[in-house]
C-alpha cells in the first residue's frame, strides 16, 4: 500500500514538474519573440536650452501581461534634468523615474559627470502596444569657445529597452539578447536581471546644439566690467561727498 502511494506521489511531483518548465520555457519563448520585434523611437522637441525628448517603445507581439518593460537614458555631462520636474511629471503620467545619482543643477558641463535614468511605465493590464515617455532636458553652460564658434553640440544616445519577467530567468534561452542587471523597481530595493532588445542599426545619436561663449572677447568682456566698475564707484563717492551721505 505504501509503495502504491509513494509511486503515485512521485508520478505527480514529477508531472508538476514537467508542466512547470514548459510554462517556463513558454514565457521565455514569449520574451524572446518580443525582444526580437520590439523597437524604440527618439525625437527632440522644443528649442534652446530647454529640450523634451519623447521616447516612443513599440512593444511587439501584443498581448504579453507579464512582461515588465524598463527604459535606460544615459545622458552625457552637458545636459541635465531637474529632480523635482521629473517627479511632478511622473504624478501625471503613467511612469515613474529612479535616477542613479544626486543632480546639481548650478555646474556648467566641464564640472560634471554624465548620469542615468531609469524609466519605468506604469499600467494596471496589459502594457500597451505603443508606450511614450517624454523627459524634460536642459542645456548646461560649457566653457567659452576660443576659436570663434558659437556652438558646441552634445550627442544624446537613445536609451536602453530593457524587459523581464518573472517566470523566466534562463539566460541560455534568451541568447543572443544580453542579460543587464538593474533595478526590479523605482523603489530600488533589489537588482533584477533583464534583457536588452538588440541595437538598432538606424537608430544614432541626436545632436543637441547648445550656444557657448566667444572665449576671444574675455579680456574685452572684463576690461570694460573693471573699467564701469571704477567709473560708477567714482561718481557714487562724488555724489556721496556732495551731499554729506554717511
Amino acid at each position: 500500500m505504501y509503495l502504491i502511494l509513494f509511486s503515485v506521489f512521485a508520478c505527480l511531483s514529477t508531472c508538476h514538474g514537467v508542466v512547470e518548465k514548459d510554462e517556463n520555457q513558454d514565457h521565455c519563448d514569449l520574451l524572446k519573440q518580443w525582444l526580437k520585434s520590439s523597437s524604440v523611437s527618439v525625437e527632440l522637441r522644443k528649442n534652446g536650452f530647454h529640450r523634451e525628448v519623447v521616447t516612443t517603445v513599440d512593444l511587439r507581439p501584443g498581448g504579453m501581461r507579464f512582461v515588465k518593460v524598463l527604459l535606460v537614458h544615459r545622458w552625457p555631462r552637458g545636459v541635465y534634468v531637474d529632480p523635482f520636474q521629473l517627479a511632478s511629471l511622473s504624478g501625471q503620467h503613467n511612469w515613474q523615474t529612479l535616477l542613479d545619482s544626486a543632480i546639481d543643477l548650478e555646474v556648467p558641463a566641464h564640472k560634471t559627470s554624465g548620469f542615468v535614468i531609469y524609466v519605468y511605465p506604469s499600467y494596471d493590464a496589459l502594457p500597451p502596444t505603443l508606450l511614450k515617455v517624454t523627459v524634460p532636458i536642459h542645456g548646461r553652460y560649457h566653457e567659452p569657445s576660443f576659436v570663434g564658434e558659437a556652438f558646441t553640440s552634445v550627442d544624446l544616445e537613445a536609451p536602453d529597452l530593457l524587459l523581464r519577467t518573472d517566470n523566466c530567468t534562463e539566460v541560455k534561452s534568451i541568447m543572443p539578447h544580453a542579460a543587464v542587471d538593474a533595478p526590479c523597481t523605482v523603489n530600488n530595493l533589489s537588482t533584477c536581471q533583464w534583457f536588452q532588445i538588440q541595437c538598432q542599426k538606424d537608430l544614432g545619436p541626436i545632436s543637441l546644439p547648445i550656444p557657448v561663449g566667444d572665449g576671444s572677447l574675455e579680456a574685452t568682456i572684463c576690461g570694460s566690467t573693471l573699467l564701469v566698475t571704477i567709473i560708477s564707484c567714482m561718481a557714487l563717492s562724488k555724489h556721496m561727498w556732495k551731499h554729506r551721505i554717511i
